[in-house]
């Protein structure tokens, strides 16, 4: 090589070495799965959710459910722009964030989290705050006012879901605590099942419940919205590790298993219990399994990740029973049971099965005498209750006050008899 290339070839490297430091910086695996992961959580609400619940409902509502999920997927993505990531995911103080991020101030097409585009975890967790609030529905499916749902929604956001979420993932007191939630056990499901609990409790039943048969009017949809959120799953939990790596594969793995264990276990007590498995028991305890092993699925292995499932087909399934044929409460599509319990049941099961120590059911979170089983299920069932009592307190508060902005919540005994598809949206889901 000639002294001229060489000088040429040093040449050319100082040119281009800001363009080689920033690309190092951004590591393009971690980009592209990030992206995939947003697609494939988003893709869990519209049209997963709103699948999976359209089915549950009555012919007569259906589209009410649906237009439901679009209308908070928007609202909830425009207070997140406007102020839910900032005072999620800024340093604030212990309880919430600061307004540093306030429509996305600062943040442009090469600002960093990490080493992925700081756009792109930005619209990973709105992702997670569109499906929270959505999840809810669940628990007033049928009988709450449109302009009441979009108001509660979206107090409910900003109020409930925003400082629970800064607190966990955002360097909030229960970060400082050590609290494990990877992809939402306290965040998402236990908020949203206790929101929904508190929304049927509020509300009351539904018109004839529980002597009136209210079944799922199209099972199809149902099973093909199930199908949905299984996949979209796999984002939810996997690209919370937020890289493409082995924590990713893992939780993904765990997940699957879990979610599979559940819908079994499920199945075979409606097999013993009721002589003939059904559609909707194995698709709501594959839920129960995903939202269950949510909290856990960063921290724990495959064989505890079978016990984690095959717990939550059990715990879930007797919680449902409990909330709908013995107490009575009309959480219309078991949102609570199913999401709150599976929340609270995957939040406590993380402190336990993290450890190192346990042979094949050994985690990744914490061994030797770095941590203790007992105290780490100190810290979680802190978690737990404090995410449970906060959340329906201000649930409770924001739904009182909704009813006084909207002269109720509930539309009327005719209404609800009628269907919320022609009153409220002057529509029909079939034209018979």
């Amino acid at each position: 090589m000639t002294s001229f290339s060489k000088i040429m070839i040093l040449l050319l490297s100082v040119l281009l070495w800001p363009n080689l430091a920033i690309a190092d910086d951004l590591n393009g695996a971690n980009t592209a799965w990030i992206l995939t992961s947003t697609a494939l959580v988003l893709f869990m609400t519209l049209p997963g959710l709103a699948l999976f619940y359209g089915g549950l409902v009555r012919s007569k509502n259906v589209l009410s459910v649906l237009v439901q999920c679009f209308a908070i997927a928007s609202i909830a993505s425009l207070l997140w722009l406007m102020l839910g990531y900032s005072l999620s995911f800024t340093e604030g103080n212990n309880w919430i964030g600061d307004m540093s991020r306030f429509m996305f101030a600062g943040i442009g097409r090469d600002t960093l989290a990490g080493d992925i585009p700081e756009s792109l975890f930005a619209m990973f967790q709105m992702t997670f705050a569109v499906i929270t609030p959505a999840l809810m529905i669940g628990g007033f499916a049928e009988r709450m006012k449109f302009s009441s749902m979009l108001i509660f929604s979206a107090l409910w956001l900003i109020l409930v879901y925003v400082p629970i979420c800064h607190w966990v993932w955002g360097g909030g007191w229960l970060a400082d605590m050590g609290l494990l939630d990877f992809a939402g056990g306290t965040v998402v499901h236990i908020t949203a099942g206790v929101g929904a609990l508190v929304a049927a409790l509020v509300l009351g039943n539904r018109n004839g419940y529980p002597k009136k048969a209210m079944p799922p009017h199209n099972m199809t949809m149902t099973m093909t919205g199930a199908g949905m959120l299984w996949v979209g799953w796999f984002g939810f939990n996997g690209g919370s590790a937020l890289a493409a790596n082995g924590d990713a594969s893992m939780a993904i793995l765990v997940t699957h298993i879990s979610a599979s264990a559940g819908a079994l276990t499920w199945m075979v007590i409606e097999w013993i219990k009721y002589g003939k498995p059904s559609a909707l028991g194995i698709a709501t305890g594959m839920v129960a399994g995903l939202g269950t092993i949510t909290p856990a699925s960063g921290f724990v292995s495959p064989p505890a990740a079978l016990i984690i499932g095959i717990a939550a087909g059990i715990v879930c399934f007797y919680a449902t029973q409990l909330i709908k044929r013995k107490w009575l409460i009309d959480d219309s599509l078991d949102v609570f049971p199913v999401h709150g319990v599976g929340g609270i049941l995957g939040t406590i099961c993380a402190g336990f099965f993290c450890s190192t120590e346990l042979g094949i059911f050994s985690g990744y979170g914490f061994g030797g005498d770095n941590h203790s089983i007992g105290e780490q299920l100190g810290v979680q069932f802190t978690g737990v209750a404090a995410t449970f009592a906060y959340t329906a307190v201000v649930s409770y508060i924001l739904l009182k006050f909704t009813g006084l902005l909207t002269s109720g919540l509930r539309v009327t005994a005719d209404e609800e008899l009628q269907g919320l598809d022609l009153v409220l949206h002057e529509e029909e889901g079939y034209k018979l």
